[in-house]
């Protein structure tokens, strides 16, 4: 499929506008089709990255480090590609390293990433664990994502105050009941300081 230019992408927000029963000529909207495609841009700035480049520099000197790393409280916006509504809400990441670890902010950029795409949350949650499973080849991964959909809250049956969980467990994550639940652990205790 050919990309549409900027042009047409604004020329489908005036489109839009009208359709909704407003006028795109009105001294309030003119410049709307120019914000909405800005706003498009950074909201769906994930298509133009590729997760994995985030996790190919790793570290080996560690000391022979092997405990489980989780980054939890991750904050992140996306948007459900059913309705194009936001979804909001927070993961949390861990794995356990085989002879490498990554630097956290880089384990952050993948959920940026896969994000700031139109998405399911179930997809999402498995995107994250495949990719630091295929890139860093650990021990086990697991991946939590919490997420409050406004197709939901906003439209619909308008039901607040609601959240989904999803989870994917990789390797010892999923094969070792203690590692699982020393990685539900440490994420709990996240909510109990909230």
């Amino acid at each position: 499929m050919k990309r549409p230019g900027r042009d047409e992408a604004e020329q489908a927000v005036r489109t839009l506008l009208g359709w909704i029963g407003d006028d795109p000529d009105r001294e309030g909207l003119v410049g709307t089709p120019g914000r909405v495609v800005r706003a498009f841009e950074d909201w769906f700035s994930g298509y133009a990255e590729d997760p994995v480049e985030f996790l190919r520099r790793t570290f080996y000197e560690v000391d022979g480090y092997d405990e489980m790393i989780v980054l939890r409280d991750i904050c992140f916006e996306s948007h459900c590609e059913h309705h194009m509504a936001p979804i909001i809400g927070k993961a949390h990441v861990g794995y356990l390293p085989d002879r490498k670890v990554v630097g956290i902010s880089k384990l952050a950029r993948v959920v940026e990433t896969f994000s700031r795409r139109l998405q399911v949350q179930e997809t999402m949650t498995a995107q994250i664990a495949h990719c630091i499973q295929d890139v860093l080849k650990p021990k086990g991964v697991g991946v939590v994502v919490e997420g409050v959909h406004q197709c939901m809250t906003t439209r619909g049956i308008r039901k607040s105050g609601v959240a989904m969980i999803t989870s994917q467990l990789l390797g010892d994550f999923r094969s070792d009941s203690r590692t699982r639940a020393e990685f539900l652990n440490i994420i709990d205790r996240a909510h109990l300081r909230n």
